[in-house]
């Protein structure tokens, strides 16, 4: 027998190679005459998702990290306590973490959390024994609560000795995002452009060249918005940035330098990497449009808060891996991971350690960072990174179309647009077409409290607006759980007052078989909204579904069961159960049958696609 090395023999030789052809004829045989047309996904930018694509034909440009290789992996320094918020970061730094992301309240990402001072003794005791003449990463959040921040981490570094030049501090300058989040500005543009640069050009002066302005999209995707939306608010503050630095006195080179770009990066893996790879392409044309020859941007990723979930929040680590995954593939600088506990406010050291272990799986254990754009060449990757670059540059001309971001967030047009995405996302949600494991699918109604070392404080989001400010739409950062976890809490207070929780029976006609399907699904489905679900017994009998309803102690009923049962004995045991007192529900759409249950007291249908919030607010009042 012939041995034969690997590389004598290939794969592809070993199996046959199927084509496009014969891969349709098996969707078409899966689909049983359904139409090609349900495996296309659409984004809420319009952008057609196809369920496969051919190898890219031709070359296209690559998205390459400012440095090339392992990207920064950053923890956030966020409690209001400076010393013991230092004690964190010296904890991140030893178990992994290469740099800090400090956040203070009233920043874009505050969530609840965030230093509250900024005193020249605060930031003192927040960044001592931080290597920062190692080149530690340190991102600074702009914050218009900290107005001090930016010059008394200089003077810190003067005072230590350190030269500028060889620290990586980002300070973080962002008016136009900070206005579209908190809905004004100190002054208009014309003013407001001169004091940026000002303080751009003292930070550049002075010798740090990390990121002294980032145009930062976060509170696009925290509004709700879409990745189009993202990236033309982002190209159109940096445009705005580089104009007003040019304007002030600086040259062209020396302000593109300044400039860096911040996303989101959630658990959808496709759009995300499209995104972060769409930014660089996008960039670069702006650097052709200038006259500049294209050099990587710096992008820092943070994972996105929209996406955050305080009801089984375990799934947040789930997202938060899918969204770190994405960030580094599509070629981030900086990612920082929400502690899967952000939601409930300053995370602990257990969370913040999980944060930054997601993160050093990715690189240690899987290697990702080793390939530079590992994407490139990948047909629907590359089909949907120039769709979104197509369409991210339309909106960026039409908001320069506005006079610029500045006039356009004084407008409100762009706000409103923005406004329009997110109310068909809330939409979406509130059907579980865009499902939140935990909130409204598959949720644990018996979960425990996590702890936090610090808890959410809703102070801590906004700013005040100082006299003579001009006022826009501000553009709240909203999470998508937050609906469901409302009625959660509703529940949780009438439990804490009752010593129960509202209930709803599960009338279950007919064998196991027929009914466990719809039965979990009405579980899930009012579980979603606080209310706990009851089995019933397997028993055609519909006097002992009434005892078995009364001795639930539930004041909702729901039948569960297949159409062909439902057929036959729906109706009367809706009847009985009526009779005895239940308020009404039954699982599946009711075709021909619907008038007949509704007479016999079925007042709610709840299927796939319903409006399912909309149903949960009635049902949980009822169920008290």
């Amino acid at each position: 027998m012939t041995k034969m090395s690997a590389n004598e023999t290939a794969i592809a030789g070993v199996f046959p190679q199927p084509n496009e052809e014969q891969w349709r004829k098996l969707v078409d045989k899966a689909l049983k005459g359904g139409s090609f047309d349900s495996l296309v996904s659409k984004t809420y930018d319009g952008v057609a998702i196809a369920p496969l694509y051919a190898r890219a034909t031709t070359e296209s440009p690559r998205a390459l990290r400012k440095t090339p290789g392992r990207w920064s992996i950053l923890a956030r320094v966020d409690l209001a306590d400076s010393d013991a918020a230092n004690k964190l970061a010296l904890e991140d730094l030893e178990g992994g973490a290469d740099g800090l992301h400090i956040v203070f309240a009233g920043a874009q990402g505050a969530y609840g959390a965030g230093l509250t001072d900024d005193s020249d003794e605060t930031i003192a005791h927040l960044l001592a024994n931080i290597r920062l003449d190692y080149g530690v990463p340190v991102l600074i959040e702009a914050s218009p609560r900290a107005p001090n921040a930016a010059s008394a981490i200089m003077r810190y570094v003067d005072s230590h000795h350190i030269e500028p030049s060889i620290t990586r501090i980002s300070f973080g300058l962002d008016p136009l995002g900070l206005q579209a989040l908190h809905g004004f500005a100190p002054a208009p543009w014309s003013d407001g452009a001169k004091t940026f640069a000002e303080a751009a050009k003292t930070i550049a002066k002075a010798g740090f060249a990390n990121g002294a302005v980032v145009a930062d999209a976060r509170v696009i995707h925290a509004a709700g918005g879409s990745e189009t939306q993202e990236l033309a608010f982002a190209l159109s503050a940096g445009v705005s940035y580089l104009r007003a630095l040019t304007d002030n006195g600086l040259d062209i080179e020396t302000a593109r330098s300044l400039i860096a770009l911040r996303f989101a990066a959630d658990a959808d893996e496709f759009l995300g990497v499209a995104k972060f790879r769409a930014a660089r392409r996008l960039w670069a044309r702006v650097e052709e449009a200038c006259g500049l020859a294209p050099k990587p941007v710096l992008i820092f990723a943070e994972t996105a808060w929209r996406m955050m979930s305080r009801r089984d929040p375990w799934n947040n680590i789930l997202r938060g891996t899918l969204a770190t995954f994405s960030a580094a593939i599509g070629g981030a600088d900086t990612i920082t991971v929400l502690p899967f506990t952000q939601a409930f406010g300053a995370a602990d050291g257990f969370a913040r350690r999980l944060a930054r272990d997601t993160q050093l799986v990715l690189q240690d254990e899987s290697h990702i960072d080793v390939v530079d754009d590992p994407t490139s060449g990948a047909g629907g990757f590359e089909a949907l990174t120039q769709e979104i670059c197509e369409r991210a540059w339309t909106a960026f001309q039409e908001i320069e179309a506005e006079g610029g971001l500045a006039a356009a967030l004084e407008k409100g047009g762009f706000q409103g647009r923005v406004a329009a995405t997110a109310g068909e996302r809330a939409k979406k949600v509130a059907r579980s077409r865009e499902k939140v494991i935990g909130a409204n699918e598959f949720p644990d109604i018996h979960e425990k409290a996590l702890d936090v070392a610090a808890p959410y404080d809703a102070s801590r989001l906004g700013a005040d607006a100082p006299a003579g400010a001009l006022k826009s739409a501000p553009l709240a950062p909203r999470r998508l759980a937050e609906p469901f976890e409302r009625l959660r809490d509703n529940s949780d207070a009438f439990a804490q007052k009752t010593g129960d929780r509202p209930k709803v029976f599960l009338a279950n006609l007919g064998s196991v078989a027929a009914f466990t399907a719809r039965a979990n699904y009405a579980k899930n489905f009012f579980e979603a909204g606080g209310i706990e679900a009851v089995f019933g017994p397997e028993t055609e009998s519909a006097a002992g579904m009434v005892d078995a309803f009364r001795a639930s102690g539930a004041k909702l009923a729901c039948l569960c069961s297949s159409d062909k049962i439902y057929a036959d004995a729906a109706e009367p045991a809706a009847a009985a159960l009526k009779a005895a007192g239940a308020k009404l529900y039954s699982a599946g759409r009711p075709g021909e049958i619907e008038q007949k249950l509704r007479n016999a007291g079925v007042t709610e249908f709840i299927y796939v696609g319903c409006d399912m919030y909309d149903v949960l607010q009635r049902a949980l009042e009822e169920a008290k």
